[in-house]
Formats: structure tokens, sequence, C-alpha cells
């Protein structure tokens, strides 16, 4: 077993310190998820530029609006806790991509992408919200573990702890996946997919809900 599969896990809310690290473990997490592939097509420069995107998430809307939890190791003696998941949660009523933090972070968003690109990726992401269920529910916007952490359970811990969420609050989670390969991992939870947005210029998603347990 590997340092990281034995060490113990602790969940804890993040807070604005954390956002540089939990932008470089994100921008690990999905350096070759679809739709950053898209977002970020040079293969050289993608990973940096996804973790600056979800810097510009975390730090503007999910962090201080919404709810962002972090998954820490304690992997020896002399290390301090080393971060090795995060997961950006909206709870319902939150708005951490809401009009103010859209106004907000868009010159950052700009120099990021390209302001020509900005006119097409707004036309994506309001596909996306076309599929939002209408009832108060929570939105799970990103879920990822460090590389070298996979396959030891640290995504699960997460998502089980905003699922256990959702369920006392007796509402719906929703979510968005453009990796066909997570489907099978998010129906063992109880999400169903509601809704596939297909645009043959953007990769197809997945629009997915779980209702709350019993």
């Amino acid at each position: 077993m590997s340092p990281t599969a034995a060490a113990a896990r602790t969940l804890r809310t993040a807070n604005m310190n954390d956002v540089p690290a939990v932008a470089r473990l994100l921008g690990r997490a999905f350096h070759e998820d679809p739709f950053f592939r898209w977002f970020f097509p040079t293969e050289d420069r993608r990973m940096a530029r996804t973790a600056r995107a979800c810097a510009l998430m975390a730090g503007f809307g999910y962090v201080p609006s919404g709810y962002t939890t972090v998954a820490e190791c304690r992997e020896d003696s002399v290390r301090g806790p080393v971060m090795r998941g995060a997961a950006l949660w909206t709870p319902p009523g939150a708005a951490p991509e809401g009009f103010a933090v859209t106004l907000r972070s868009l010159p950052h968003w700009s120099r990021l992408v390209g302001l020509s690109r900005i006119p097409e990726i707004a036309r994506y992401t309001g596909e996306l919200r076309a599929a939002v269920p209408e009832e108060p529910h929570w939105y799970l916007a990103l879920l990822g573990a460090d590389p070298g952490a996979r396959g030891t359970g640290v995504g699960s811990q997460l998502l089980r702890a905003g699922l256990a969420r959702a369920d006392a609050d007796g509402v719906p989670v929703h979510l968005d996946t453009t990796n066909p390969a997570n489907l099978g991992y998010y129906e063992r939870y109880g999400f169903q997919v509601v809704r596939v947005v297909s645009d043959p210029r953007a990769p197809s998603a997945y629009c997915m809900v779980r209702p709350p347990a019993a």
C-alpha cells in the first residue's frame, strides 16, 4: 500500500489561503479532461492555464461564496498535511458563478482565454445552465484528486461528504461532466443523466442529477 493510500485523511472547508494549492491540484487533476482540452488546446500550456482557470473559479466564487472542501493527508512525521483532493460545491441559494462574480472576474478570463473566445464559451456554458434543476439543489462544479492519490478513495470521500449535506437539506445534487468515463462512477452514487448537451464545436456534456436520499 502506498503512503498516500495508508495515510489518514481529514476533510475541511477551504479558505482564501488555500486557493493556490486548490488551483494547482485541480490543474493536475483536469489536465486531460475533455472540457479543459477544448478550453486550452495547446498541450504544453494546458496544465498551467487549467490551474489558473481553477484559481479564478475558486478565488472569485467558490471559496468566498460557495463551499469548497479539501482532503488532506499527513503522510509522514516531517511534512505537514498534504492536500490530495478538492471539491467545489454550491449550496442552495449561493451564486459563485453569478452576475457579480462574473463581472469582477471577466477581465482575468479575457486575458486567460482570449477576448475572441468569450462569446463561444458563454454560449456553451449557457447551454449547460439550461439543464440546471429549478428547485433548490446543491451543485458540484469540480471534484478532483491529485493524480498521485487516484484510486485511494479521496474523491469518493469528498463526494460522500457533499451528498450527506444535500441529503440533510433534503435537496437533489446536480453536476456536469464532459468525460464519458465518469458516468459509471457517478451513477454508483445515484446520479442519472437528465440531458446531454451536444455541440459540434465543443465536447458533449452530460448533465446529471441525484435525488435526495429517502
